[in-house]
């Protein structure tokens, strides 16, 4: 039994995606190219790798949460992809912030984490925007990166957007860490090819 298993969400997922790959099969597959049928697949395979990753999320403990959102941003390039630019803050008196990137040798310009692992099913709204906003504003800040399992509401987003922090929820963290290979590994690839014209014209 895989260890996805064990969580509701995971099932639900799976049942509605055969559904869907079903239909899909029936619909569409008989009138796509074999490259566009690839192409169907690994959409089909990179979103159910989306919600792999964000029910592993909601199951990981708070500071390993933290390190794991460290470790994206990091191999995203901020703090110049060194490891050791970033720091977990820990879980007493952070006051609101999780970690820091340094982006310079001298720490002179950073940015500021807050991490939290919430439910599916729970919202960010514009409350917890503003205790980060008001912990950014007490560390001189002047860049910040709201980082969740979860969800914004519009209002978090809005207030976000005004006071210029990022925010990125959980179906776009799992996404950031499949770009970013964090904590996933490559099975296979394909290359798809084709003739070379320029090869069999020869030169001109």
């Amino acid at each position: 039994m895989l260890i996805l298993e064990q969580f509701p969400e995971y099932m639900d997922f799976r049942t509605r995606s055969r559904t869907r790959s079903r239909l899909v099969n029936v619909e569409q597959r008989e009138s796509e190219t074999p490259e566009e049928t690839l192409d169907s697949v690994s959409n089909e395979l990179r979103e159910a790798l989306v919600e792999d990753l964000r029910v592993r999320l909601v199951g990981t403990d708070d500071g390993f949460f933290e390190e794991i959102v460290l470790d994206v941003l990091v191999a995203l390039g901020y703090g110049g992809s060194k490891r050791a630019a970033a720091e977990r803050v820990g879980p007493s008196g952070d006051g609101g912030v999780d970690g820091v990137i340094r982006e310079d040798a001298l720490g002179l310009d950073a940015i500021y984490v807050q991490a939290k692992k919430w439910a599916r099913d729970r919202t960010i709204g514009p409350r917890e925007i503003r205790e980060f906003i008001g912990a950014l504003q007490d560390a001189e800040a002047a860049k910040g990166v709201f980082i969740t399992t979860s969800s914004f509401s519009s209002e978090a987003r809005e207030l976000a957007r005004r006071r210029r922090v990022a925010l990125i929820d959980g179906a776009d963290l799992a996404g950031l860490m499949i770009d970013a290979d964090v904590g996933v590994t490559v099975v296979r690839r394909f290359d798809v090819k084709r003739v070379d014209e320029d090869y069999f014209t020869g030169p001109e």
